[in-house]
């Protein structure tokens, strides 16, 4: 087996050679021995034989196990809460097991590794024995294999690629090759975004199904028979890696109508005594056959597929593999008198195979599907917003792990088990991972489990803590206890809000140097501030705001917040001294007064005086100018009763009650701050909404930190609360989000690019996720936004951009839930208070990139701050670097973790498009051996994105689309064996020895 195993021969040892090799391996799953490999028949070699002049019919056994929806992770595993939901994915692995073995043609396949893990951890030897037999033997196929089936309209794409990672190394190390999945399986997410579909790609996928599409699309596509097609997910990568064939299941993931068999289903089983009266054999052949035959005039070959089963089915799997058996053998027995139909048990892949088989050109897909309607008045768009404070905490979770992961590298073994306990990472991932489901950062889950997705963040998050005290005594050298303040955004840190003296740490997780503004809550009206050379930093103190104090409530208690701006080397820290000066005089008082204008050495934002609204932005580098205002709107929430459709507003579903939002306030109540290092104009819409314009001395973005809620309801109103930005830009209906985080997509109002849209819901319908930016533009001009959560945004009229920020409903929508989305807490029983960042900047269209990329990177992977009270130890490093050099602008450092004891896994990314950048949409090289200060690579392998397959070993289906072309892959030379270059958009993964 070839590792593409790359070392420095010179500094490597043959042992070391060796042990890296064995390693190599055994990550790789392979078998080590022949007789096993040659006893292995899965995947695509396990599939039963079909018959080329029939109607093939693929039955596949599934099930769909929510990582938390009704009920939380741990009741939906065990089975407890039924009086919920009846689920208990422990009884249907179980049960699913003992049916498998007791006839060798049945098949199923198992998606969420979260619960699968749990099971097997259980299970005794002979069971595991048992289990390794039937995936060997392709009985038990794995399929997406992530730690869970994530949403793709809120997710970021690092937070996607990690938990994919983890559930298929889990897979991997488990059961070696035949644990691999060959396609990615998304039935339930409600809407599909192209990122997911370029990173499956990217994963070594061959196929990608899923179950939900916009009911017009899917009408379109059964006429023309284009239900299966081939999705091209990338403008940069070259075809076809980012390539995938894509499949929309017939029922989205339920059996046909009549066929559903489970202990939850009502429908008759088999009855095939011909002696008893209720014999029906004949009629379900019948029924079946007319099935099959309708389904198949909408694909476009000789095989179909249908989903066997659904929600949490199978904990009594004898009840559908009873009647599956007698379906298959029933109908299959009428090919002796001229039948035509041959039915098969079947997976996926299985299905997959037989539509390559087939050798044929399939449609052609460049856009995505967003957003999702299952009818006229239904548009699934109002979650890209629901729950925005989970949104915003899983975000910071995701810039918390990947910190805590990197400091575990650089650290070394003292960063697991160092002065300040045992830490561990480990409690953070699968948090994390559980986070990505599609009930839940989705912000589609019941409240009680949305709570339980939170409290496991927040103790993944209190275990890294120890982990990164631990690294950073050991790059520091000093031991002195190390505070975390988490509620920094709300102006709360005990510490800083009493200590006369206490030092900053600021870590980077970035690849390039920051400059990173600090605000801390204090009760002294001047400081001094050293940096890690003892030289003093201009800083400011600013009277806390009205709305922080309210926000706040009694958790907290400082009257000033101390600014200033800090710089942090590349992945590495900086530390910072802060002394209380006596006999000071306090914070300029505030004006009450709208100034004309804020302005730095970058932008001038102007306001209206008798307003108090924005009027303009200016880049002053540039010398652009647009007309630009900004404010605050609600939108009345559908109760249902409504002569077009009586569907309300609820946690999945947008559908507002008119198009015309309900201006909050014409006017803002101002206050001002006017400091060399900051500008703040602070802003009250109403008790319920307000908002601080920010810029800072050295910033090229505008700052909007909004604070909304509790949203009131003694009206009996729902209300989607938006901010929406009006510009002279002349958008001519174009706007543009991205994808996950990544690639930026155009959207068009009341268009589809593939489809005739026949728009229903003038505003819902032109929603979109908003990952981490959008922006409008025209010839001259860019408008771009960041945002620091998952949001839904559009553009209605020419020139403006809206964004929901929060929503409060009175109303389930009928999606199953059952509660409606009304937010409470102990803190805010009567509403949630939210509070999230949006960064304008204004720039040329062709250099715009070169700004919100690195930026966008910035606001997802925040510096970490950590204090310690009273004097620095003696002898204490102040600052430190993990990288030799900063990385080229183009390149991110997207993944470092530790992978073994001695090995590290590296992803870098070029994070622009090819088009974005005269500058930096270029290919760029970096040196894997001059990356790292504190280690040396002395082996290094290159993997797939998710780290499962080695990357030249990797082999997919190629497909032909109904253009005719057939791209071949270009196959580019890196300049040597440690240097590496990078492309447009390409995310490369390796696996480091080092020392």
């Amino acid at each position: 087996m070839t590792c593409s195993l790359v070392s420095n021969m010179a500094a490597v040892s043959e042992t070391l050679l060796a042990s890296l090799l064995v390693l190599s391996i055994s990550v790789s799953g392979f078998p080590l021995d022949k007789e096993a490999k040659q006893s292995r028949s899965c995947g695509y070699e396990s599939c039963h034989p079909t018959k080329h002049n029939m109607l093939n019919v693929h039955l596949v056994p599934h099930t769909h196990d929510d990582v938390g929806w009704l009920k939380t992770v741990d009741q939906y595993y065990y089975g407890d809460r039924n009086d919920i939901q009846h689920a208990g994915v422990q009884y249907i692995l179980d049960s699913v097991v003992d049916q498998l073995l007791k006839n060798p043609d049945r098949r199923f396949i198992y998606v969420e590794t979260a619960f699968f893990y749990r099971w097997w951890k259980q299970q005794s030897a002979a069971m595991q024995q048992t289990v390794r037999q039937l995936v060997n033997e392709g009985r038990l196929e794995f399929v997406n294999g992530g730690w869970c089936m994530s949403d793709e309209a809120t997710t970021h794409y690092s937070a996607v690629i990690d938990q994919m990672t983890m559930g298929l190394r889990f897979l991997n190390e488990t059961f070696g090759p035949c644990g691999r999945p060959r396609v990615a399986w998304h039935i339930d997410p409600f809407g599909h975004a192209r990122e997911h579909a370029s990173m499956f790609a990217q994963m070594g996928f061959d196929g990608f199904f899923f179950g939900r599409v916009d009911y017009q699309d899917r009408s379109r596509r059964m006429v023309k028979k284009e239900q299966e097609l081939l999705w091209r997910a990338s403008d940069s990568l070259t075809p076809p890696s980012a390539d995938l064939f894509t499949g929309i299941l017939p029922n989205g993931y339920n059996p046909p109508e009549g066929f559903c068999w489970d202990q939850s289903c009502s429908d008759p089983p088999i009855r095939d005594d011909p002696d008893l009266e209720d014999y029906n054999v004949d009629e379900v052949v019948e029924q079946f056959l007319t099935v099959a035959h309708n389904q198949a005039l909408v694909y476009k070959t000789n095989h179909i597929i249908m989903t066997m089963g659904s929600d949490f089915q199978y904990e009594n799997a004898n009840l559908w593999y009873k009647n599956l058996d007698k379906l298959i053998r029933y109908v299959n027995a009428l090919q002796a008198n001229g039948s035509k139909v041959n039915v098969l048990y079947s997976t996926p892949s299985c299905y997959l195979q037989e539509l390559h088989r087939a050798n044929l050109t399939w449609a052609l897909k460049t856009d995505d599907f967003f957003p999702y309607a299952d009818d006229a008045h239904d548009f699934w768009t109002g979650y890209f917003t629901s729950r925005p404070a989970l949104k915003h905490y899983e975000r910071i979770s995701n810039s918390n792990l990947q910190t805590c992961n990197q400091l575990e590298v650089l650290g070394g073994p003292t960063s697991r088990k160092g002065p300040f306990g045992k830490g561990t990472s480990q409690t953070l991932k699968n948090a994390m991972a559980v986070a990505q489901h599609h009930d839940a950062v989705s912000g589609t889950e019941k409240q009680h489990v949305a709570n339980d997705y939170a409290k496991r963040l927040a103790g993944g998050w209190q275990q890294c803590q120890v982990l990164v005290s631990n690294s950073l005594a050991a790059l520091s050298g000093s031991t002195s206890r190390r505070i975390f303040c988490d509620s920094l955004n709300i102006s709360v840190c005990p510490l800083t809000e009493s200590s006369r003296k206490f030092s900053v740490n600021m870590y980077n997780p970035l690849g390039r140097p920051v400059v990173w503004p600090v605000r801390l809550p204090v009760n002294g009206s001047a400081y001094e501030v050293l940096d890690a050379k003892g030289r003093s930093v201009d800083c400011e103190v600013l009277p806390v705001s009205t709305a922080t104090r309210e926000v706040r409530r009694n958790r907290g208690y400082a009257l000033n917040e101390l600014v200033f701006e800090a710089q942090a080397p590349p992945l590495g820290f900086t530390t910072y001294s802060v002394s209380l000066l006596k006999n000071e005089p306090p914070p300029a008082p505030l004006q009450h007064r709208t100034p004309m204008a804020i302005q730095n050495k970058f932008l001038r934002v102007t306001f209206d005086p008798d307003t108090g609204l924005l009027s303009g932005l200016s880049n002053l580098k540039t010398k652009q100018t647009i007309k630009l205002t900004q404010n605050f709107y609600w939108y009345n929430a559908s109760d249902g009763n409504n002569s077009a459709s009586d569907q309300p507003s609820g946690a999945y579903i947008f559908r507002p009650n008119s198009s015309t939002p309900f201006l909050i306030s014409k006017t803002a109540q101002t206050e001002s701050v006017q400091r060399p290092g900051v500008q703040e104009v602070r802003q009250r819409f109403a008790p319920w909404v307000s908002q601080v314009v920010r810029l800072y001395a050295h910033s090229r973005a505008v700052e909007l930190e909004w604070t909304v809620g509790p949203l009131p309801i003694d009206d009996n109103l729902g209300k989607e609360v938006i901010t929406r930005l009006d510009t002279s830009i002349k958008t001519s209906q174009y706007f543009y989000t991205d994808s996950n985080g990544r690639e930026m997509l155009q959207r068009k109002t009341d268009f589809r690019p593939t489809w005739h849209l026949k728009q229903s819901e003038p505003i819902a319908g032109n929603y979109y996720p908003i990952n981490s930016r959008a922006f409008i533009k025209d010839d001259v001009d860019q408008l771009t936004v960041e945002t620091d959560r998952s949001q839904g945004g559009s553009s209605i009229y020419n020139g403006s951009l809206e964004i929901m920020l929060h929503r409060r409903l009175l109303y389930d929508d009928v999606r199953g839930v059952a509660e409606p989305l009304n937010e409470t807490s102990d803190v805010f029983p009567e509403g949630l208070v939210v509070r999230g960042r949006l960064l304008l900047f204004l720039d040329r269209p062709a250099s715009a990139a070169d700004t919100y990329r690195p930026l966008a990177q910035k606001v997802v992977l925040q510096p970490l701050l950590t204090f310690t009270d009273g004097d620095l130890q003696p002898n204490t490093e102040l600052e430190f670097s993990g990288l030799q050099a900063a990385l080229p602008p183009a390149v991110h450092l997207l993944t470092l973790t530790q992978w073994d004891e001695d090995l590290v896994l590296l992803r870098l990314e070029h994070q622009f498009q090819r088009w974005e950048s005269k500058v930096n949409s270029q290919p760029v090289t970096v040196n894997l051996q001059k990356l790292f200060s504190t280690m040396k690579v002395v082996g290094m392998s290159e993997l797939n994105l998710s780290a499962n397959q080695w990357k030249d070993e990797m082999r997919r289906f190629e497909w032909t689309p109904q253009t005719g072309e057939r791209p071949l892959l270009r196959t580019f030379q890196d300049p040597s064996v440690w240097e590496v270059t990078l492309r447009p958009m390409e995310i490369r993964t390796f696996l480091l020895q080092v020392r």
